[in-house]
């Protein structure tokens, strides 16, 4: 465990009891207070403190309802509550088993009468200094709404595929809950604030790599906050789980501030993104072979402020690292600044006690980034480095605290906060850089060759979701900032709406939106959604089927149309994105229509893409556009043209449209009649949008999730390229073998394999054990037992008759993973088995059968 976490215990240990603490890594032992069992039921009379996970996107990330993000402070394990399975605090991409988070905090301070205090969500020094809580019983209970139709969670009041609700307040002085400050020795003193957090997840291409976070902060105190600041302070360790536990999990971060991005849309232009950012210092290359791999963390994380209550801010960038003792504790200080220097006690980085917090929250400095801080900036008015600055430069425990105000806050009055946390991709690149370029007096070279692309653009995506440019809110005529971009005969320039020359024609240019109204969407352009998947089963072989009917006829949130293109089948051995494979497509029959614009003299599109029937409309009878072309196009005076111009098509995708072939995605009843809103199915479907895929000939020894996609034709006037659900979506879990109906009908006989099972059989180098390298090779073996009924209980004896371990098998009625069943060679001691020969039990309404194992190792 990387550090103290919180001690957990059950309902029935009194609050009032207090356990000494042991320093952990260096770490001050201090007294503090038990807390409830965060996972159980809520208990009357506690905070009802719980965790969720954001996971419908690439960046999986666990939130609270204690006023902070990660898995800090609820110890190395936490549950997630929907699935019953452990969860990292960031893991991005998802499934990979890369930690990109240990804790993100809030952090809030303010003037109070004669009195500075702040209250957070964790101390990030003392860490189970929680002053943030939910209410007791329902009304602290976290919320799950989803915009999805299929989803259990579906509410028409969601925001986003996966929104998740919380409210806490820092009232809560019970020093059964929250500690006595160990610096200022006084019990916490609140500010009165309560905090609606909600936080929103989308799936789709651009929105898959951010959280965006949405803040109500509001004054319940009897007092009015003066000065009044709101910070994050983020401690992000990145590594693989395989080396968790080790230095390199989280001695090794780098941390900075990106202030600008160059634009997407603009050419030599910057955008304002803000991001304060943390990474690995070198990505982890694999030293055995000096290149990257599953193991590896190239990517970086950080924050965004997107909303302030007001655009006359003092925003400061501060970072600090420690090991937990004074003599590894330090961070940037600016003696020249107009605020008078501070004194932190013991350290130098972290700051403890209220008035500490509240100067670094206050400071209005920006910190240079890490990676320089061997370099003098005296020059700049900054202290010298430290003895150990080599040391603290080139990677370490790196923690940053973003913070902007002030505001004066009156009772009663709410303030508006929203941020992004964001994930990029490949920011560590070459596997040789660290080595090879970075020196701790000179580390431009290796930060110049950072890439920031995929953090940048993410950024800039997680600002448009939340206020989309060149779309009018609140219908009063501003649909944002913009630029006039013209066409001139031999350039493309952009002007502000001060620099539009005047005797420009309107016909050359248009308008190119930068930012939104100012008015907050928190939406985008969305894919249909994807339907819900019924997975049957045979002996090597998987049939896939779904209902069409809600994805077909799903209008775009911004078009008004149906935007429906098609269909996609996936499958792959893990349910990771880059591990999807495509098996099958399906796409309406439509055409792109192309006309040559006169006064631009370039070719046009159409907004919207044509189907075969209206090209049949207006072109007539057995028309093919896929004889005509940009070189050969269909003239203006064929007699089949009526519109005036020169056209041509061009295919919206592949027109994979033949819904006929059974060996293709295919219409489970070709005869159905889509105007008939009675013939339906059992189930009440309508049998015109009932689809089958079949995926035959698969191993029966191997597991797979299947995936079914919808996607849409794209929208020309918001710059998108046709969107699609992600595979992870309604990805299913599925074993190719015998189901579980067929078994308990035909009784058929349990199958155990392998058998023997040999510890020198290579399962795991042929993918069938530890396929995610996260734990040991003794605790991922397994022995599969196939052909079962969906409820039956599994017994492993000794020849002595002596018990070895039972797992009960219960898929209630069927399932795709409903014969199925694996033993991981562990006793139920939780000890590792021996070399033998074992008797294996299947007992059900079947009756009981038996068979011998042998394991050798």
């Amino acid at each position: 465990m990387k550090r103290l976490a919180l001690t957990v215990i059950t309902a029935a240990v009194l609050l009032s009891v207090v356990l000494p603490i042991e320093p952990a890594h260096g770490r001050p032992g201090f007294t503090k207070p038990v807390t409830i069992n965060l996972y159980s039921k809520p208990v009357a009379g506690y905070p009802n403190v719980s965790i969720e996970r954001h996971k419908i996107n690439r960046l999986a990330l666990a939130v609270t309802n204690n006023g902070f993000f990660g898995t800090g402070s609820y110890g190395s394990n936490p549950i997630d509550p929907e699935t019953g399975l452990t969860m990292l605090a960031c893991e991005y991409p998802i499934n990979s088993n890369v930690e990109y988070l240990w804790v993100g905090a809030l952090w809030f301070g303010a003037v109070v009468g004669r009195d500075t205090l702040v209250s957070v969500g964790a101390g990030m020094y003392y860490f189970d200094m929680l002053e943030l809580w939910p209410d007791e019983g329902e009304a602290g209970r976290m919320i799950r709404r989803s915009t999805q139709p299929y989803s259990h969670y579906y509410s028409v009041d969601a925001v986003s595929e996966e929104d998740i609700i919380a409210e806490y307040c820092d009232t809560l002085t019970n020093t059964n809950f929250v500690s006595i400050d160990p610096y200022d020795n006084r019990p916490h003193q609140p500010l009165g604030i309560k905090i609606t957090q909600k936080s929103y997840a989308w799936s789709y291409p651009y929105a898959e790599d951010f959280i965006l976070f949405d803040f109500n902060i509001e004054n319940i105190g009897p007092f009015p906050l003066k000065q009044f600041y709101i910070g994050i302070a983020v401690d992000a360790d990145a590594y693989h789980t395989s080396n968790e536990g080790s230095s390199g999990s989280w001695l090794d971060d780098i941390c900075g501030y990106r202030e600008v991005f160059p634009s997407t849309v603009i050419p030599n232009y910057d955008d304002s993104i803000r991001v304060a950012w943390v990474a690995d210092n070198d990505g982890d290359p694999n030293p055995g072979v000096g290149a990257y791999d599953f193991s590896s963390c190239t990517g970086v994380t950080g924050i965004r402020i997107i909303r302030t209550p007001s655009d006359s801010l003092e925003y400061s960038f501060n970072w600090w690292v420690t090991g937990y003792t004074p003599s590894l504790d330090w961070g940037p200080r600016q003696t020249s600044t107009d605020k008078p220097y501070r004194d932190f006690g013991p350290n130098f980085g972290s700051p403890l006690g209220d008035r500490n917090k509240y100067y670094m929250l206050s400071t209005r400095e920006f910190d240079y980034d890490q990676l320089e801080a061997a370099m003098a900036h005296s020059s700049e008015g900054w202290m010298n480095p430290p003895a150990r600055a080599e040391d603290f430069a080139d990677g370490h425990n790196s923690i940053y605290l973003f913070s902007f105000g002030p505001f004066d806050v009156a009772p009663g009055e709410t303030l508006p906060v929203t941020l992004a946390y964001v994930g990029g991709e490949d920011f560590h690149h070459d596997p040789d850089a660290f080595e090879d370029l970075y020196q701790p007096h000179n580390p431009g070279p290796y930060q110049d060759q950072l890439d920031f692309t995929s953090l940048g653009l993410n950024a800039t995506w997680a600002d448009w979701i939340y206020d989309n440019p060149g779309y009018d809110t609140d219908n009063n005529g501003d649909s944002g900032g913009f630029l006039w971009k013209c066409e001139w005969a031999d350039s493309t320039a952009y002007y502000t709406e001060d620099e539009f020359p005047d005797d420009s024609s309107s016909d050359l240019c248009e308008k190119v939106f930068i930012s939104g109204d100012d008015e907050p969407d928190f939406r985008g352009a969305a894919p249909p959604p994807a339907p819900i998947l019924n997975v049957s089963t045979d002996f090597s072989r998987l049939i896939v089927r779904w209902n069409g009917q809600l994805t077909e006829n799903s209008i775009d949130v911004f078009s008004k149309k149906k935007d429906f293109e098609g269909y996609k089948v996936y499958y792959g051995e893990d349910n990771r994105l880059s591990d999807f494979v495509l098996l099958a497509t399906y796409d309406r029959r439509n055409y792109n229509l192309y006309y040559w614009d006169e006064v631009h003299l370039r070719w046009e599109v159409t907004e919207t893409p044509l189907d075969y029937d209206s090209l049949v409309t207006l072109f007539g009878k057995d028309f093919d556009p896929d004889q005509y072309s940009e070189q050969s196009p269909l003239a203006t005076d064929h007699p089949r043209n009526s519109t005036g111009r020169y056209i041509y098509f061009i295919p919206q995708n592949w027109n994979e449209s033949d819904l006929s072939d059974p060996y293709r995605i295919h219409r489970i009843y070709p005869d159905a009649d889509p105007d008939d809103p009675t013939d339906t199915t059992a189930a009440g479907n309508h049998r015109f949008y009932e689809y089958e895929y079949i995926i035959d000939n698969i191993s029966p020894t191997r597991p797979v999730y299947v995936s079914v996609t919808a996607f849409d034709y794209g929208s020309r006037t918001h710059y998108l390229s046709a969107l699609e659900t992600s595979p992870l979506t309604n990805a299913v879990y599925a074993w190719p073998q015998t189901s579980s109906e067929e078994v308990e009908r035909d009784g058929l006989g349990v199958t155990v394999y392998p058998n023997p099972y040999r510890i020198d059989g290579g399962y795991a180098q042929a993918g069938f054990e530890n396929r995610d390298r996260t734990k040991s090779a003794e605790r991922t073996r397994k022995i599969h037992f196939a052909n079962l009924p969906a409820r039956c209980t599994i017994r492993i004896f000794t020849l002595n008759g002596d018990l070895v371990q039972k797992i009960e098998h219960d898929y209630g009625e069927s399932g795709p993973e409903s014969m199925h069943a694996t033993w991981n060679l562990i006793s139920r001691n939780t000890q590792a088995v021996t070399t033998g020969i074992y008797i294996w039990s299947v007992t059900s309404d079947m009756g009981e059968q038996l068979g011998k194992l042998v394991i050798m190792k």
